[in-house]
């Protein structure tokens, strides 16, 4: 099998550059430098394990879980993640089937009995119909030999967003402290910069609201993946910026936001999906410069508690956020 570049395995596989750095970073996949190649290239070893992750992430196995299975062999820790994931969705599909038979009942009554009116919704109709209802205790139709096409299907249709999982922010304007970095691992070299400068500068203490962001710059343009990140801290007005950060105006304004625990990055895709076809009011609101991912953010949450620059995967949580006005 021939070296394949970072684009090719991210067009192949459906999945962003960005989450494939991720998983690099997390020691998930491992890529390769040859001697006449400007960019990473991943083997046949690093493709194969790829595809086991998707799966596993197709699945709904969460990262931290995909590491445990990948890193260690025993087949029954395997197993018993596996039933722990059973267990959860069985209870999610438990509760989903228990309002959809009782959204059904409801419709068969008001289908039947055109004379009722919406007490139906208020008096002791509604919990009677509610008691009358009964479960078994697996309500799952068996279907064997599912196929890769159904499971990409299942997980598309579970990874829809819906406007209950986006929020809509404003970020008020402030000045920021920026730094930028282009070459290997940009997102750590930046990180590191800017968190020695918030514990250097006591900015925590300083300014308690602070705020944590960063972007693509650029984005990845072609095969080789060349791309820097920013990032930026918020500021009091009028603070003293060292070099190399330099001092910035943060324009904020009205943004979709979603969270992520780090590492799922792939939700990106779930909310420009949302934002584009998934709801009626809002729409983009940026520049349209793909080399700052479009005036795109990631946020830092509680990042007063991250600010050492070791974020634990486990506990780190991010918003994903993308400039919007009403239509």
């Amino acid at each position: 099998m021939e070296l394949q570049t970072i684009s090719k395995v991210s067009k192949d596989f459906g999945i962003s550059p960005r989450m494939l750095r991720y998983y690099e970073q997390i020691g998930l996949i491992h890529s390769l430098r040859k001697d006449d190649y400007a960019y990473r290239v991943y083997d046949e070893t690093a493709v194969s394990r790829l595809r086991l992750i998707i799966v596993l992430r197709k699945l709904q196995i969460p990262v931290k879980q995909i590491i445990s299975i990948l890193n260690n062999k025993d087949a029954v820790e395997t197993a018993e993640i596996f039933r722990q994931n059973i267990s959860r969705l069985d209870e999610e599909i438990t509760s989903l089937s228990t309002v959809k038979a009782i959204l059904m009942r409801f419709t068969e009554e008001l289908r039947e009995k055109s004379d009722i009116n919406l007490k139906l919704l208020t008096d002791e109709a509604m919990f009677s119909v509610i008691n009358s209802l009964s479960f078994s205790d697996n309500q799952i139709k068996k279907k064997e030999n599912l196929s890769m096409e159904e499971l990409n299907k299942a997980n598309e249709k579970i990874g829809k967003l819906t406007d209950r999982d986006v929020r809509i922010i404003y970020i008020p304007p402030s000045d920021v402290a920026a730094y930028q970095f282009e070459g290997d691992n940009p997102e750590g070299v930046v990180n590191n910069v800017i968190s020695k400068f918030v514990k250097d500068s006591n900015l925590v203490q300083i300014k308690p609201d602070i705020r944590h962001f960063g972007f693509n710059a650029p984005n990845p343009k072609d095969e080789t993946n060349y791309h820097g990140y920013e990032m930026w801290v918020t500021i009091p007005d009028g603070f003293d910026v060292p070099a190399p950060l330099v001092k910035k105006r943060m324009s904020g304004g009205m943004y979709c936001a979603h969270m992520i625990p780090i590492g799922a990055f792939d939700e990106w895709a779930m909310l420009e999906a949302w934002l584009n076809t998934g709801n009626n009011k809002y729409k983009y609101n940026g520049n349209g410069r793909p080399d700052n991912m479009f005036d795109s953010l990631e946020e830092c949450l509680n990042y007063p508690n991250h600010t050492d620059g070791d974020w634990d995967g486990n506990n780190v949580q991010l918003d994903l956020l993308i400039p919007i006005k009403e239509k």
